[in-house]
């Protein structure tokens, strides 16, 4: 069995938006016509220029070879042009195309891709999701005023939720990390306080951000929300400063939790060694696929830490994810998004009931893609999957922003 021919779609979801811009979804077919899917989640170039990558890495690493040769193919591509070191556009390209090779080998075998990669460790997924809007709230001031975020909270929590993740404290400027405003702070606070008041102890609280803050800032921002016990303070300040990572967990009683910005071992090994996150959040269509997530995995357990694999994507990185946590001892939580459009394109295979998932038992990742409905909704725009802002923090008026990717902004 060789991998033979490649396939790229590039679906946008459609309002409001939930999981990117875009997803970009790969589909591999070997010379006896089996199928895999994949995804990659590499964004710091357009969809156009991403999906060459894709293709020159498919065309150049893989096309011909067994896809049982996973070591093999991750080698080629980790050290191609002399590199041998993290390259978050290449190794994604690779990733999206990996976890469509261990799709292949499960539906060669008729057997889930769980049961090749270690077996079947856990029954049921604990599940978190995003604090999104709900059908009432206004979408701008959703994302600054804590009653409509404790809302939501409630509405998950009665949907069987036991963790829920937020993050009031931005803006995310592509000027580095930078000290919070005090406005900031204390939106953050009141963020924790209303929605611990309204869950109590039914539901951990995830207080999200994404490497936006200085060292300082960071453990000013980790004072004011311990009081409210969240179970992790995420990406505090940028994922390229791991000395500054560990010094904020070294300085705050709240886990740190990172890695959905890193690729392969390389990059979570140095995490680990430093003490920089004791919870480790690797997007499976970037940190290098199934295989190498599960030897982070195996690395975590020597210094007993955990996984939440990351998800801000489309719903075949999600069944990557489950794959992967369904065998992973050392799990946490999965992150998950619902919505009709994620559902859709896996016809229901997966669902998260009362805060929880059970993994499919059904070959490969378990799904099945609805291609006419991903090829419905191409993405047509310039934009990125996720952007970051020029403009600084603001220390005078309110720092205004918008969660996700709303639909209609580039």
């Amino acid at each position: 069995m060789k991998l033979a021919d490649l396939d790229i779609i590039v679906t946008a979801p459609p309002a409001p938006g939930w999981g990117g811009r875009y997803w970009i979804l790969v589909k591999v077919t070997t010379d006896t016509g089996i199928t895999g899917w994949g995804e990659v989640y590499a964004a710091a170039v357009g969809a156009e220029a991403q999906c060459a990558v894709v293709r020159d890495v498919f065309e150049r690493h893989m096309a011909g070879e067994n896809p049982e040769n996973i070591e093999m193919m991750f080698r080629r591509v980790y050290s191609s042009g002399f590199t041998q070191r993290p390259d978050p556009t290449v190794m994604g390209a690779f990733s999206g195309l990996e976890i469509a090779c261990w799709d292949i080998l499960g539906k060669d075998r008729d057997r889930p891709v769980h049961m090749l990669i270690g077996g079947r460790m856990n029954d049921r997924l604990r599940a978190y999701t995003y604090l999104y809007p709900l059908p009432q709230h206004d979408l701008t001031d959703f994302w600054i005023k804590s009653d409509l975020a404790a809302e939501a909270a409630v509405d998950c929590v009665s949907r069987g939720y036991t963790a829920v993740k937020f993050d009031p404290a931005g803006p995310y400027t592509l000027r580095g990390g930078h000290m919070p405003s005090m406005r900031d702070i204390s939106r953050s606070a009141e963020f924790c306080r209303d929605i611990r008041a309204a869950v109590g102890d039914r539901a951990d609280l995830l207080f999200g951000t994404h490497g936006q803050f200085s060292t300082g800032g960071a453990i000013r921002l980790a004072d004011a929300i311990a009081p409210y016990s969240p179970l992790w303070f995420e990406e505090p300040v940028p994922p390229d400063n791991v000395d500054s990572m560990a010094a904020v967990a070294r300085a705050t009683p709240i886990p740190v939790a990172a890695g959905e910005r890193l690729t392969t071992k390389a990059e979570f090994g140095a995490l680990l060694r430093e003490g920089a996150a004791n919870i480790l959040q690797p997007a499976l269509g970037r940190v290098g696929g199934i295989w190498e997530a599960k030897k982070i995995a195996a690395m975590a357990e020597a210094f007993n830490a955990q996984m939440a694999p990351h998800l801000y994507c489309g719903p075949v990185e999600w069944a990557a994810n489950i794959q992967f946590a369904t065998a992973t001892p050392n799990l946490l939580m999965i992150e998950t998004i619902e919505t009709a459009f994620h559902a859709g394109l896996i016809r229901g295979a997966i669902t998260v009931e009362d805060g929880f998932v059970t993994p499919p038992s059904g070959p490969g990742l378990g799904i099945e893609i609805d291609e006419d409905l991903a090829r419905a909704h191409p993405w047509t725009g310039d934009g990125l999957h996720l952007q970051m802002q020029e403009a600084p923090c603001d220390y005078v008026d309110e720092n205004v922003f918008e969660g996700g990717a709303p639909v209609g902004k580039t």
